[in-house]
């Protein structure tokens, strides 16, 4: 799901490509203090398998040029281990499908060094509510989950640093994690607790 969402929206990177080389990052007179986005992910939500529900909204502020802090609120929902890799035949694979899906309510909190020109690194902390459902629709338990990224990216201004797009490789890792039922527990625990090369394009409208 997660390459459909990149090819579909490579075609943006692409198109803008001319407009954001043309930026200069020094005595740069469009620069914006703040910004709100999202991420493309939530093209996922067209999908017929797996479909995410997933809802982002962030809102940053550019402490300095090279330093951004950002709060993040995002919503969705899988019915597979997120331990899974997108390019692995387990992904979607029936047979590792949960008996039902989970719920996650979250607020991440991220920071963003920028190195040179757009190249960056971030790190996103997020503390997210959980809600275990099972297949008839039914609500099993609620969980914990804390759910950490650390983002390898590049920024590219467009139309005059107006809007702003970012795709990235992450790494993700979920140090902490309730008891699931063990329904769940016995097809999640045969994953890892972090994934590597989770790709990602956030998106942004700056002012």
């Amino acid at each position: 799901m997660q390459n459909r969402i990149l090819t579909t929206a490579i075609a943006i990177i692409f198109a803008a490509n001319a407009q954001s080389f043309a930026q200069k990052a020094k005595q740069d007179s469009t620069y914006k203090k703040c910004f709100v986005g999202s991420s493309f992910f939530m093209l996922g939500n067209f999908s017929k398998t797996n479909k995410p529900d997933f809802v982002q909204l962030n809102f940053g502020y550019r402490i300095t040029p090279k330093d951004v802090v950002s709060i993040e609120a995002k919503t969705w929902k899988y019915a597979w281990s997120l331990g899974i890799s997108p390019f692995s035949e387990s992904y979607d694979a029936p047979e590792e499908e949960f008996p039902g899906y989970v719920r996650e309510i979250g607020i991440a909190l991220a920071y963003q060094r920028f190195w040179y020109k757009g190249l960056y690194t971030a790190i996103h902390v997020m503390n997210a509510k959980q809600t275990f459902v099972d297949e008839s629709g039914d609500k099993i338990k609620n969980g914990y989950q804390m759910f950490n990224t650390y983002r390898l990216g590049y920024h590219f201004k467009l139309f005059k640093n107006r809007f702003f797009i970012e795709p990235s490789l992450a790494i993700t890792h979920r140090p902490i994690q309730s008891k699931m039922p063990e329904s769940f527990a016995a097809l999640n625990d045969k994953w890892p607790n972090y994934l590597i090369g989770e790709p990602g394009l956030h998106f942004g409208f700056n002012f």
